[in-house]
């Protein structure tokens, strides 16, 4: 039986209109009966829509579909049933709201139209392995993004194998790079320092450039950031939730939700900008869209196109066509300068990035300094005897 999506029907009661989820069921004698499920009241649950969105949250169409699968599956009905069983109440971690419509496209663009009509417990590893190849050679998909399409496959098996409906993993047996080519744009203190002075006539967009340099808050972060989060009396800003999709949601992950340190130089322009902004009442946005009024944070995507950008390349910084800069380069730039240039200790800096592993501080977030390398060969010969005099 293919993935029953089920259907909504109201049905009048004495008491007040009620909601039933409509499904079929197979019977014992191959054929097939209509049953339903009570949803609750209208009264509850006034639209159609939000009795469908409790049918999600209590996670029935997952168990529908469970106790109707007999015999093999197709690829497509797993996914279908990955997609409501990994996003509803069965789910450790609930998914953001940045993440599921990227799950979804991948899910949908790319899993099932290839492997949807095929018997999930009948694709061979081998053509999964080359499809995943074909992805990066003649689709010319990163191999991160690959990578994160084969882990997506991988879920969805494994789903299903927790609720019974398949028996292996084929993607088990496959493999793909996971190691990004990408290498983040450094942007070096005095670069900063003459990008704020080409944004010296606009007080919102300088202080939002000197708050993420000095803080290194990623931008949905420091977007969701309002004045009763700047803890002037404590020296530190809080963080406890991120800008996505038009609403606060949850931090990135749980090292995430902290406080970083806000040293008395920066609390002084933070203090500045209070003063001057229009809109500066605790639950007002620290740096709020002046064309709407201050009920929605600055706009990111038009600030770094029109002023951001332009005023890096004045400042020196090489910006190629097409390549990425944003306020995350100053998350990356911060974590630079104080691993390689203040000889700030690698717990420190982890704790200024709120990173949960320490592994992806040193690893995505420094880079190598070739002026530092060289110092560091120079001390080894130094030390064996070798400052002036070349070997004999």
């Amino acid at each position: 039986m293919s993935y029953q999506q089920g259907s909504i029907r109201r049905v009048p009661r004495k008491n007040g209109d009620v909601w039933h989820l409509r499904f079929r069921e197979d019977t014992a004698n191959g054929g097939r009966r209509e049953r339903v499920i009570l949803i609750g009241t209208v009264r509850d649950f006034p639209k159609e829509s939000d009795a469908r969105k409790e049918v999600d949250r209590r996670g029935l169409l997952v168990q529908v579909n469970a106790e109707n699968q007999t015999g093999r599956i197709h690829f497509a009905e797993l996914a279908e049933f990955y997609l409501k069983a990994d996003f509803g109440s069965d789910a450790v971690r609930q998914k953001s709201t940045t993440t599921i419509p990227i799950v979804q496209h991948y899910v949908r663009d790319y899993l099932m139209p290839r492997w949807g009509n095929e018997l999930a417990e009948e694709i061979p590893s081998i053509a999964i392995q080359r499809w995943l190849v074909s992805l990066h050679n003649e689709n010319g998909l990163a191999w991160t993004t690959v990578s994160k399409i084969r882990g997506l496959m991988q879920r969805v098996y494994r789903i299903g194998l927790r609720h019974g409906l398949v028996e292996k993993n084929p993607v088990e047996h496959t493999e793909a790079r996971s190691k990004s080519n990408y290498k983040a744009i450094i942007i070096t203190p005095a670069q900063t320092f003459t990008i704020l002075k080409n944004l010296a006539g606009n007080q919102l967009h300088f202080t939002l450039v000197l708050t993420c340099a000095a803080t290194a808050l990623r931008s949905s972060e420091i977007l969701s950031l309002r004045w009763e989060d700047i803890l002037w009396n404590e020296g530190k800003i809080r963080v406890c939730k991120r800008w996505a999709k038009g609403k606060d949601g949850e931090t990135k992950t749980a090292a995430s939700n902290s406080t970083v340190p806000l040293h008395p130089i920066l609390a002084e322009y933070l203090k500045q900008w209070h003063i001057n902004t229009p809109h500066a009442k605790p639950n007002d946005f620290v740096f709020p869209s002046l064309t709407r009024f201050g009920k929605v944070p600055i706009w990111p995507s038009t600030f770094i196109a029109d002023y951001l950008r332009p005023a890096a390349k004045a400042a020196g910084v090489e910006v190629a066509d097409g390549q990425r800069l944003g306020l995350h380069n100053f998350r990356h730039s911060l974590a630079t300068f104080l691993s390689n240039g203040a000889k700030v200790q690698p717990k420190t800096v982890q704790g200024i990035l709120r990173h949960a592993d320490i592994k992806t501080t040193l690893g995505l977030y420094t880079q190598d300094d070739s002026d530092e390398k060289q110092a560091a060969q120079g001390a080894f010969l130094v030390a064996m005897g070798l400052a002036s005099t070349m070997v004999q």
